[in-house]
């Protein structure tokens, strides 16, 4: 497994790059080839390639769903190598969620029966799942369970997931000379400071929705009053009707300044996952695990809310134990990479009997 592992992390794949995502691929087809012994199908989505297995010929009860692409740059493995050490695995991806694809290749060559079982892996998560999110939603519609396997902080699985939105605000003034004329301008940065702290007084903290303005960019020079200006929003809602409110809010914007123009992009990405879509699965998790099983509802999205939202019960966070997802001290637990792929076989027995 860590020989795979290290196939995997040394191979990077930033979503930005299409062709190091491609290069990922061929690695990971080569490791499905060699565990499950076929071929696996390749999917165009919108740029970014997608791996599809699908074993036995029964139409699919069990979806498994992950993703090879990584928040890293190329040339981050230079900076932070692939390093097994005082039972850690380091290295960018390694805990999200490159160690989980090892699992799940290793569970599924542990069952005497895999008919029934398709396993969709793709390279466009981090970035919201562009093009891939109707392959996944098509090959979730009808199954009996989407097992996600996304990574896990302290072993826990996710049971619920907050729906994300992802918003673009552009702010355009009018340009003048810092210095001569600045009132014949219309100052952008200014009319988006008015609408950062209009965006942000959207978010209802106390039930779990939150709206955070994330990335802003404005001005040309320091003797130029802004032309344009842009903020980046990151929105996390509990239930669909939360991120209904806060989309139409944030259409509702106005501007302040006189002569500012706003225009928004962007929307809601991911619908909720609630807890009544994983509940019987993370029962069942429980009743199987030979070790303490806990459940936890979190604010980060992943392709489960996908799943779940056409309707196919889901249960999220069965890959990798570790943690630092997205940060440079990532890291996998080794002693976990051998029990954890023994739930998910013992639960992909189950959801796929009769």
């Amino acid at each position: 497994m860590l020989d795979d592992l290290a196939a995997l992390v040394q191979t990077e794949s930033p979503s930005s790059d299409a062709d190091a995502c491609g290069r990922c691929a061929d690695v990971v087809v080569e490791l499905g080839r060699r565990h499950l012994g076929i071929d696996a199908e390749r999917h165009d989505c919108g740029g970014h390639p997608a791996v599809l297995w699908r074993l036995g010929t029964a139409p699919t009860k069990v979806l498994l769903v992950g993703h090879f692409d990584t928040v890293w740059p190329l040339g981050t493995l230079a900076e932070l190598p692939y390093d097994v050490r005082d039972g850690r695995a380091t290295g960018p991806g390694v805990f999200d969620m490159k160690a989980g694809i090892v699992q799940g290749l290793h569970a599924l060559a542990s069952l005497e029966d895999t008919d029934g079982i398709a396993f969709l892996l793709t390279s466009d998560e981090e970035i919201g799942s562009p093009g891939s999110r109707r392959l996944i939603e098509d090959e979730a519609r009808g199954a009996r369970a989407a097992l996600v396997l996304e990574p896990s902080a302290d072993g826990a699985l996710k049971t619920a997931r907050k729906g994300v939105g992802m918003y673009t605000l552009t702010v355009a003034g009018r340009a003048a000379h810092a210095g001569l004329e600045p009132e014949k301008g219309v100052n952008a940065l200014v009319e988006l400071a008015h609408q950062v702290h209009a965006v942000t007084a959207i978010a209802r903290p106390e039930i779990g929705t939150t709206v955070t303005p994330t990335v802003a960019v404005a001005g040309t020079a320091t003797n130029v009053v802004p032309e344009e200006a842009r903020v980046e929003v990151d929105v996390r809602c509990a239930t669909p009707e939360e991120q209904a409110r806060v989309d139409a809010e944030m259409r509702a914007l106005a501007p302040v300044l006189d002569g500012a123009h706003l225009r928004l992009a962007g929307g809601p990405n991911r619908p909720p996952m609630p807890v009544s879509s994983g509940r019987e699965l993370f029962e069942l998790a429980v009743s199987l695990a030979p070790f303490p099983v806990r459940g936890v509802e979190v604010g980060g999205g992943s392709d489960g809310n996908f799943t779940a939202g056409v309707g196919t019960p889901t249960l999220d966070g069965l890959g990798a134990v570790g943690d630092g997802a997205h940060a440079r001290h990532e890291w996998t637990d080794v002693e976990a990479m051998v029990p954890r792929p023994r739930l998910l076989a013992d639960l992909l027995r189950h959801l796929t009997a009769t």
